[in-house]
């Protein structure tokens, strides 16, 4: 019963979120598109984490 309870939560999150978006006329939501308007800075730090991730996560064993 909770677990319909959490998976109706999260599609009714869902649905407001997706209303707000057509509220607010937010149609572009391509990531190749919004990847253009990103600072220099932003993305070498974007890239910096996620190369240390990578590298944790495989100095780690993967963490299970």
């Amino acid at each position: 019963m909770w677990l319909l309870i959490i998976i109706g939560g999260l599609l009714g999150f869902g649905f407001v979120v997706d209303m707000w978006y057509k509220k607010k006329g937010i149609q572009q939501i391509d990531p190749e598109e919004n990847a253009k308007h990103v600072s220099n800075s932003e993305r070498i730090y974007t890239e910096s984490y996620m190369h240390n991730m990578k590298n944790d996560f495989n100095s780690h064993g993967g963490g299970f």
